[in-house]
């Protein structure tokens, strides 16, 4: 797991709130609805702790818990069976951040954004999903290997749903993170834009430049106008400036488009010329 991810997992399990025993067993139906086994698998000793509590906090406390490598395992000796029934805002708060502690994912907002929750029982995806669309979250689902996944890959979705299950500081570094990203996307773009105009620039100066040459070898350089002939000086003067910074340096001044059709005279010169 990424450590956005736990993160954001550590500050779930974290919340004070087991005093309330409603929030308290619709957190707990919260993990359980998401897996069919009758155990809770994490690589993360917080969040192992955090559903020890919510068990011990409804009198579940007959368990044992199992270390292999960097995995931990609470294995109850019964069925845990939790019967609560969601009819508050809180209520589907806390159910949703059990679902999203048991099985739930965040990409770092450095890469991507992406968060999911992935079910065993396709029905019990489809009832989250149904009481979700009635807070305004736009999850979509998609069948992977046997389960179901209900996931949003918009940045305002997923810092809308952070700040719903309680991730408030996590929901703050999201976007902390997505505007320096997309603030350094722009200037990307910017950047991108600005060498695409200067190469396109020195394309057309090189050309020009070219086609001045061209004339001025063929001794046919007062076969421009005046005005024509001020410009071409201009621009082997000036190789690197676009049409509008040479038309501020003509005397008088000209405009781009008066620039560009002087230019286009040049050009159908020497394209005379090469014939």
């Amino acid at each position: 797991m990424n450590s956005f991810a736990s993160q954001v997992k550590q500050e779930l399990s974290e919340i004070n709130n087991l005093k309330d025993k409603s929030l308290v067993r619709s957190e707990l139906l919260g993990y359980l609805i998401t897996s069919e086994r009758n155990e809770f698998t994490t690589e993360n000793q917080y969040n192992i702790n955090r559903y020890g509590k919510l068990l011990n906090n409804v009198g579940e406390n007959d368990y044992s818990i199992v270390v292999k490598g960097n995995k931990f395992t609470i294995k109850p000796k019964r069925k845990i069976e939790v019967s609560e029934e969601i009819q508050t805002e809180e209520q589907f708060q806390a159910l949703m951040r059990g679902s999203f502690l048991a099985k739930g994912s965040i990409t770092n907002p450095k890469s991507s954004y992406h968060l999911e929750i992935i079910f065993s029982n396709p029905s019990n995806a489809q009832l989250v999903l149904s009481l979700l669309k009635k807070y305004s979250f736009e999850f979509s689902i998609v069948e992977r290997n046997y389960k179901s996944v209900i996931y949003i890959s918009s940045g305002d979705e997923i810092s809308r749903f952070l700040a719903f299950i309680g991730a408030n500081k996590s929901m703050l570094n999201f976007e902390e993170t997505r505007v320096l990203k997309e603030v350094g996307n722009n200037v990307n773009r910017i950047v991108n834009f600005e060498t695409a105009n200067l190469n396109k620039t020195i394309s057309s100066a090189v050309k020009q430049i070219e086609d001045i040459k061209f004339i001025k070898s063929k001794k046919k350089f007062n076969m421009l106008s005046e005005g024509e002939q001020e410009l071409a000086e201009l621009r082997l003067a000036n190789p690197e400036v676009n049409l509008t910074t040479l038309g501020e340096l003509a005397a008088p001044k000209l405009t781009k488009s008066g620039v560009a059709h002087r230019m286009a005279n040049i050009t159908k010169l020497a394209k005379e010329l090469r014939k």
